[in-house]
């Protein structure tokens, strides 16, 4: 665990308590991606598999993390992020632990991003998140949020 990671694992689990009793911890941050770590035990369903509202929340949570890590690296630390509109969808059940990743956009629209925000104090930025079994290569589930960040 770098020192990316432990400050943001911090900021989730002091700003979102639900971050704790999930288990989430935040295993990786280089090449402008971030890896989420989230267990089974701490969100098993009745069927014995991870309950939707917790993937649903480990992939808004995924968006979100690397946005924040994101503009930290570019020196903005001003705004306000918030999820204005998500999809997801849930192609394979979670049966074990699950691996949360958000990639970087592409780099015009994160360009685009920052100077709409610099210029304006307000941009959104869609990012896409997939969760996957700890085991598996397949996501189970595939999440676009539109995010927003405001002054």
């Amino acid at each position: 665990m770098n020192r990316d990671t432990r400050y943001l694992e911090s900021i989730l689990h002091h700003d979102i308590p639900l971050t704790r009793d999930m288990g989430l911890e935040v295993v990786d941050w280089q090449a402008r991606q971030l890896r989420l770590f989230l267990p089974l035990d701490a969100n098993v369903n009745h069927k014995s598999t991870m309950f939707g509202g917790s993937l649903y929340c480990g992939a808004v949570l995924g968006g979100w993390g690397w946005l924040h890590l994101a503009l930290r690296e570019e020196g903005i630390e001003d705004g306000h992020i918030v999820i204005q509109e998500g999809q997801i969808s849930y192609p394979l059940p979670v049966t074990g632990d699950a691996s949360v990743i958000c990639d970087a956009p592409q780099e015009k629209t994160w360009k685009r991003f920052l100077a709409t925000y610099r210029r304006y104090g307000r941009a959104r930025i869609a990012l896409q998140t997939r969760v996957l079994n700890t085991a598996s290569k397949d996501p189970a589930v595939q999440f676009e949020g539109q995010y927003v960040l405001h002054r």
